[in-house]
């Protein structure tokens, strides 16, 4: 029997045979002469000829892995993304030195054999027998090509990778069938084109295009002599020679290539010299992959991207196929954020809130009437450094997409919601309410879409203040966010009404599950994100017609063919008056209501401010005609924090409140964001107030209803309303909901 040596293995001689054997298969196969009998030439049948129909058969242009950009609206650059860093570069956009460099140290005898090198196998299988090892291999660059296929098919799947790299008879059967296939069917220069856009070269960096970004910082086209001869002696070994971490052992693997290139004619003996003479200079470019690289704080924006792509059926029908789309990359994404926005919302959502805060502010900016995200920024940083405060938490967006389990309670920012569902049931914005500053309500007052009671017992409403108490229009109530009045107007309105003008304007539960029939869901307790607030908002501005958010424009794949994109989608939600109506209302809040710190003094504009029991949510959402913008401070940990007697941005507050903290922010980011000369108005109409108390009580006698209602304890309303005699103010035995206010 053959010795085995003493650390297991073939033998020197079974290696050579082995080789043998190899050429002598290659041998049969391009004599075209059918395969004999597994058996016969002593080889398994598992691992050989099995699976070769399962190998990718068409080699000439294959899928190569390359780096995808993301570009804003107006064409920069946001961010570069990638699974492997290539970028692929016709021959003649690649130096003519590497291209010798390569063939040289790799494959001297290219341009004058097949696929399979037999004289090459022949004297590598001398030396090594020689050598007592494997101290040379006998590949065609056409094999490596091929091997690098199979490798480039397997992705980031280490078992799939093994078996695309195992030392086995069956590997080298397919990769010798599919090599002789290519050389008939590419020519040698699509081989040489192929193999250099497909090798990796160290450094993160595949093909000689990302190679030399990386090492040199230029052009595969401009690559010197010299540093031709180094990239291409990375191929052998990209870690042992890696010039990055040592520069001694690639210099002595570059020079090994000048010298063999100058052995085989490629270039002179002086050449050579005087190359080896000259020491490497790197220019080394550090890899930029990912959203973490992303500029103007838009990593959390780079993200939802891509997010959308691999959530989108319009990308795919399955996971699989959108998860392929991602990482195949090569893309080019024009997206739908303007960097003027971009920036300014980055400066509002930190320039108030630091990084290090126990709490954290979300900005997003949603264009009216196309449903284009124009901005998404954040006060803690985007990546994964901890120490540095930095998250991958996006808290504008809902779980699906990257946000939190829920999303937030949005407080009083819901109650335009309500709004507008009454008025699209034809109450007037004149309709009054006479509360004290807390009442109980009938939750059998309040019926589900089904037609099924909200519940039983009693919903404990009351205001922000004690003062708070009084007569209020759905204007004043609206002013001065009075809980009590929205409690009494939706269950006026209805709640299934007031439901389903949620839905119309894109009102979401940031868990994806659909709104409950909840009376308090007015006051802002079902909670939601800070883009579905801008979305809806966006709606009012765009005079009641609601766009989804998109934040794709166009895609181009690595060949120029365009991706087809998800559009926005637009449909009414209200009429155009009902819109105008809420509009004008929403102005009297940062004119003279809870949002004045808020208010911009250039233009039309109206917002909403809203907080959350305990004020561990603090909202601002306001628009103009043109733009409409979502801010919400809180906490994004696991613990929710009240925001009473705490410093945020270095500033001390007593306590949070939408206008004090959410509102200055908007400002900064929709100053920062607009355009000065560009200054839309509101469609003006006319809003019915609620007149004073005597002509209110006339009314109530049988006067003009023009002049508005007026619901007091003991009247009998309209929409059914009973509040008994002495009710208002007494203990309710359902629950309790205050603080969400200004």
């Amino acid at each position: 029997m053959p010795k085995k040596r003493s650390g297991g293995g073939l033998t020197t001689t079974q290696q050579a045979a082995k080789f043998l054997g190899v050429a002598a298969l290659s041998g049969a196969v391009l004599a075209g002469i059918a395969l004999p009998a597994a058996g016969a030439l002593g080889l398994a049948a598992k691992g050989t000829v099995e699976g070769f129909d399962e190998i990718p058969s068409n080699l000439k242009t294959p899928p190569l892995s390359q780096r995808t950009t993301i570009l804003d609206s107006e064409g920069g650059t946001l961010a570069t993304v990638y699974s492997r860093d290539r970028t692929v570069v016709p021959l003649k956009e690649m130096s003519p030195y590497l291209q010798d460099a390569i063939v040289a140290i790799e494959d001297s005898r290219f341009y004058e054999h097949g696929a399979v090198d037999l004289k090459g196998i022949l004297r590598a299988a001398n030396r090594n027998v020689q050598s007592g090892g494997t101290a040379q291999g006998a590949s065609t660059l056409t094999q490596q090509y091929v091997k690098n296929v199979f490798v480039e098919e397997a992705g980031d799947d280490p078992d799939k990778v093994a078996e695309a790299t195992q030392q086995t008879m069956g590997r080298k059967v397919r990769e010798l069938k599919y090599a002789i296939q290519v050389e008939e069917e590419l020519g040698k220069k699509k081989i040489l084109e192929n193999y250099l856009n497909i090798t990796f070269f160290g450094q993160q960096a595949y093909g000689v295009e990302a190679a030399s970004q990386r090492y040199f910082s230029k052009h595969a086209k401009d690559l010197k002599l010299e540093e031709a001869a180094m990239l291409a002696g990375l191929v052998q070994s990209p870690t042992r020679y890696d010039p990055v971490n040592d520069t001694e052992e690639a210099t002595k693997r570059r020079n090994t290539v000048l010298r063999r290139m100058a052995d085989v004619g490629s270039i002179s003996q002086d050449e050579a010299a005087k190359a080896i003479e000259t020491p490497i200079n790197l220019k080394v470019k550090k890899p930029k992959n990912g959203c973490i690289t992303a500029v103007s704080g838009s990593g959390f924006f780079c993200d939802y991207v891509r997010k959308t792509i691999l959530s989108d059926p319009a990308f795919g029908k399955t996971a699989e196929e959108r998860t392929k789309l991602w990482n195949l990359g090569g893309l080019t994404i024009k997206t739908t954020l303007s960097p003027r926005a971009q920036e300014a919302a980055n400066e509002a959502a930190t320039s108030k809130v630091n990084k290090d805060d126990k709490v954290a502010a979300s900005v997003v900016a949603v264009e009216p009437g196309t449903g284009k995200i124009l901005s998404m920024g954040q006060s803690r940083p985007y990546g994964l450094d901890q120490t540095q405060h930095e998250t991958v938490l996006n808290l504008a967006v809902n779980n699906k997409m990257g946000g939190s389990t829920y999303g937030f309670q949005v407080g009083s920012t819901f109650k335009p919601i309500t709004a507008a569902a009454a008025l699209e049931k034809g109450i007037s914005p004149a309709q009054t309410f006479d509360t004290p500053w807390k009442i109980p309500v009938p939750k059998s007052g309040f019926k589900a879409c089904d037609g099924s009671p909200a519940g039983g017992g009693d919903w404990s409403v009351q205001n922000e203040l004690e003062s708070e108490k009084g007569s209020f229009d759905m204007t004043g109530a609206l002013g001065k966010s009075i809980n009590t009045y929205f409690a009494l107007l939706e269950q006026k309105a209805g709640l299934c009404e007031t439901l389903t003008m949620a839905e119309k304007v894109g009102y979401e539960r940031g868990n994806g599950k659909p709104l409950t029939a909840d009376p308090s869901v007015t006051l802002g307790t079902t909670e939601s994100t800070p883009l579905a607030m801008a979305s809806a908002y966006a709606a009012f501005a765009n005079r009641g017609t609601f766009c989804t958010p998109i934040a794709i424009e166009s895609i181009t794949d690595a060949n120029g063919k365009k991706v087809s994109v998800p559009k926005s989608t637009c449909s009414r939600a209200m009429s155009e008056k009902t819109a105008d109506t809420v509009n004008q209302m929403l102005k009297g809040v940062v004119e003279d209501g809870t949002g004045t710190q808020a208010g911009l003094t250039d233009r039309d504009n109206a917002g909403k401010t809203g907080t959350t029991e305990q004020r561990m949510d603090a909202w601002f959402v306001g628009y103009t005609p043109n733009l409409s913008t979502a801010v919400w401070v809180g906490s994004d940990g696991g613990k929710k924090v009240p925001m009473y007697d705490i410093n945020i941005g270095g500033q001390y507050y007593d306590k949070v409140c939408g206008g004090c903290l959410p509102g200055p922010i908007w400002r900064i980011a929709m100053t920062g964001a607009l355009n000065a000369s560009e200054t839309p108005s509101f469609n003006a109409v006319d809003v019915p107030r609620a007149k004073d108390k005597e002509e209110s009580k006339e009314k109530d006698k049988g006067g003009d209803e023009d002049k508005g209602d007026n619901d007091k304890p003991g009247a009998d309303t309209t929409a059914g309303i009973t509040i008994p005699p002495g009710f208002l103010g007494g203990q309710g035995g359902g629950r309790h909901d205050r603080g969400n206010g200004p």
